[in-house]
């Protein structure tokens, strides 16, 4: 599914004459916490003992003229551009990459900013294409990746929707298919998993179980759909009788039919 609108500007543009890894620009902050002078907050924050909050940032150092003043997008004293995208709220500083503040989020996001939408229920910014598509979960944003356990709302790291609503990191989303198909919060499958069904299918029936086991039935939970059947026992996998999904879980014990007992 598309992805939430990234943060401060979206990935690092690599360290150039100006700026650090993460940003380019031609000043640096000013540290209201500890009145130390720093390119960014994250450099700021993997350097000290604690966090920097962008928003109480009043002054910044030109990187020219090394003039201390108020932050603001050109220097007073040199005119030196401090960054062709400036947010006065985040004191983001960076290249023009159609960037803009949103202020239900409270922060900068990657835009063009008519390409996302902010869901209030979800209160994070959604790509246009999944207005009225996704399934919403209150301030989902603001819980961490169940993966890496890290901060997803500000995170500059692009997040992923799951089908069942749930975000995880992109790169968490990524490594998490290499090993499993399921949202680690609710088990819901975390992609279209239909064709793999049809193969499934397949494999169930060209293996038929041994005698003792042809009868047995048990009761089964529907991770996809919630749904509860009663099913033929498969050791390659047990189909959900409502919505034909696979991604089920044995809710019972095994019991051999009354008239083969």
């Amino acid at each position: 599914m598309a992805a939430r609108a990234r943060e401060d500007g979206g990935p690092g543009l690599g360290r150039g004459p100006r700026g650090c890894e993460h940003y380019d620009r031609g000043c640096l902050l000013k540290a209201p916490c500890c009145d130390k002078l720093y390119t960014c907050r994250l450099c700021h924050d993997s350097n000290e003992d604690h966090q920097l909050d962008r928003f109480t940032v009043k002054e910044v150092q030109c990187i020219n003229c090394e003039k201390i003043q108020h932050a603001q997008q050109t220097c007073e004293e040199c005119s030196t551009l401090f960054g062709e995208y400036y947010c006065s709220i985040c004191h983001l500083f960076d290249k023009d990459k159609k960037q803009y503040h949103c202020e239900n989020c409270g922060i900068c996001r990657i835009g063009p900013k008519e390409d996302f939408f902010h869901c209030l229920k979800c209160n994070l910014c959604l790509a246009v294409s999944l207005q009225g598509k996704h399934k919403c979960i209150e301030n989902v944003s603001r819980q961490n990746c169940p993966i890496c356990l890290e901060d997803i709302h500000t995170s500059r790291v692009v997040a992923h929707v799951l089908p069942c609503g749930h975000l995880l990191h992109r790169t968490c989303y990524e490594e998490m298919l290499k090993e499993g198909y399921r949202c680690p919060l609710c088990m819901h499958s975390a992609v279209d998993m239909r064709r793999y069904w049809k193969h499934l299918d397949e494999e169930v029936a060209q293996t038929p179980m041994p005698s003792e086991y042809q009868n047995m039935t048990v009761d089964i939970l529907c991770n996809d759909c919630n749904g509860r059947s009663t099913v033929q026992f498969h050791i390659l996998g047990m189909k959900c009788t409502i919505c034909e999904s696979y991604n089920t879980t044995q809710a019972g014990k095994q019991r051999v039919s009354l008239d083969q007992q």
